[in-house]
């Protein structure tokens, strides 16, 4: 098994990672009945893919490429659609460390292949609009 998660009453859960014990707690949004304290379902989704390609990236600069990733930061965004309500679109943007700005077209396709191939990405449904900016990339 990879997690439990329980439902703790008052439309919150809480999630345990089983090898690491790490926990972490989620709430209905605001416009679905819940207090929008902590991260919905669909807001791990949209953040989800966030990470996953963040990480595959980093794995990628630090096993194969020779330097760290560390400071790259995204923002998410995520929309709901209506009838069904469902996550309608995702989008990331990208903010790139000084560091990496002017890093050569090779090393930045490379990078942007490895994330967008990403497990979470692929496992999106593709009635879900995803759009990524690569900020200074671009």
């Amino acid at each position: 098994m990879t997690s439990t998660v329980v439902y703790n009453g008052e439309l919150r859960t809480l999630c345990t990672h089983l090898k690491s014990g790490s926990t972490l707690e989620t709430d209905a949004p605001t416009d679905n009945n819940g207090k929008g304290e902590r991260f919905s379902p669909t807001d791990l989704v949209a953040t989800s893919l966030a990470t996953c390609m963040l990480t595959l990236m980093g794995i990628k600069s630090r096993n194969s490429m020779g330097f760290d990733l560390t400071g790259m930061k995204t923002d998410v965004l995520k929309i709901m659609k209506a009838d069904p309500r469902r996550v309608g679109i995702i989008e990331i943007t990208f903010h790139i460390p000084d560091s990496l700005k002017d890093a050569d077209e090779k090393t930045k396709t490379i990078l942007k292949n490895v994330g967008m191939n990403c497990p979470v990405f692929k496992s999106i449904h593709p009635d879900i609009e995803v759009k990524v900016d690569w900020g200074a990339w671009t």
